[in-house]
């Protein structure tokens, strides 16, 4: 996500914040948030909500402390009025419900990040969205690979083979350079993944030329680790190729952050979160 249209989602968010001054605590109204994580039906964005609330029990936090239900006086037209239901929520409330949505909307990927970090600071919001990215891209690719070991699993690879196809199309995504040999180009242990501290862009790249592989294999079936490997590889190429387009070198790219690292340091904020969002007034609003 760019920085300008994190800026731009940023100041939707800011704009229903409400403060209870008495008990220093920011807060936000379920119905105002709902739109800006791309919820239209209420229903939906209530069951959202009683999935953050389960998530909060089985963490052992006092459920009453961030989501408090509470009514509302509406107008529905001709000077009627009738109440709804609505819910008051913590900073942490809402990071739960942003955590139990679809992460491939782009509202629900910056609210994970903007109720995540006790601040305002677009920076902040920024590095933390770039963290779910990354994680995501990382998810996604172990996935792919997991289904390209079972693919040619089925067509008389083992173990061993999968590890040469890997292998082979990092060898040719990378410039020449194979995955021993990137590892110790960007100091990463041998016992450890090479993609766990890839940026990104690299991540997805690797992503994509497996898809295409595993599709390819699947639709064309594939047979043996000679035919496979010919077509990891091109597949490798051709997603350099069009990085090469961008200006973009994969070997050249410095490494990221170590991403089990960033897991744990993430882990251990999320457990503050609770703490640092304050607790909701005894009292309705």
């Amino acid at each position: 996500m760019d920085k300008h249209r994190v800026e731009a989602i940023k100041e939707q968010f800011d704009l229903v914040i409400h403060t209870e001054t008495d008990y220093n605590i920011e807060f936000w109204y379920a119905r105002e948030i709902m739109p800006l994580l791309g919820y239209e039906r209420w229903e939906n964005f209530e069951n959202a909500i009683a999935r953050a609330i389960e998530s909060c029990r089985t963490s052992d936090i006092e459920v009453s402390d961030h989501f408090r239900e509470v009514t509302k006086m509406i107008s529905v037209g001709k000077g009627a009025q009738r109440y709804i239901r609505d819910y008051m929520l913590t900073r942490y409330a809402c990071y739960l419900i942003a955590q139990n949505g679809d992460p491939k909307k782009e509202e629900i990927a910056f609210a994970q990040g903007y109720f995540a970090v006790q601040t305002r600071k677009q920076e902040l919001i920024e590095e933390r969205i770039a963290y779910i990215e990354r994680t995501e891209a990382r998810d996604r690719l172990r996935e792919s690979e997991k289904r390209l070991s079972q693919n040619i699993y089925e067509r008389g690879v083992d173990d061993a083979g999968f590890g040469r196809i890997r292998s082979k199309g990092d060898k040719a995504l990378f410039g020449g350079y194979t995955t021993q040999e990137m590892k110790a180009r960007l100091d990463v242990k041998d016992n450890r993944p090479l993609a766990d501290f890839l940026p990104t862009v690299t991540i997805a790249a690797k992503n994509l030329a497996t898809e295409i592989t595993n599709y390819n294999v699947e639709e064309k079936d594939l047979q043996g680790e000679t035919a496979i490997i010919g077509e990891h590889i091109q597949n490798n190429l051709s997603v350099r190729d069009l990085l090469g387009q961008r200006g973009i070198t994969p070997e050249d790219l410095p490494p990221s952050e170590d991403i089990k690292k960033l897991e744990r340091r993430v882990k251990s904020q999320e457990k503050k979160l609770a703490t640092q969002s304050g607790k909701l007034p005894n009292k309705s609003k």
